[in-house]
């Protein structure tokens, strides 16, 4: 049985998104919005703790998860053969 990339790629790309969105607004909700740069914003430029940065995360979460997604399918289906 070989796996559907495309779906793939946008329930991983979803997930990521969503995760990074949600964390962000759980920390801004708990310790209050801040510019400094986190782990994760040397990575996704222009993340930051601010309701903009949870936007711009999930913009960075979709492309990444779905990067992974992708690849993860494409490995299932080279390996499963």
């Amino acid at each position: 049985m070989n796996l559907n990339i495309k779906a793939m790629a946008i329930a991983f790309g979803l997930v990521w998104g969503i995760s990074i969105f949600v964390i962000t607004w759980c920390i801004i909700l708990l310790e209050g919005s801040s510019n400094t740069v986190t782990f994760i914003g040397k990575f996704y430029i222009g993340y930051s703790l601010t309701p903009a940065g949870s936007i711009i995360g999930f913009i960075w979460g979709l492309i990444d998860g779905a990067i992974g997604g992708a690849l993860f399918g494409w490995l299932y289906n080279r390996f499963n053969n």
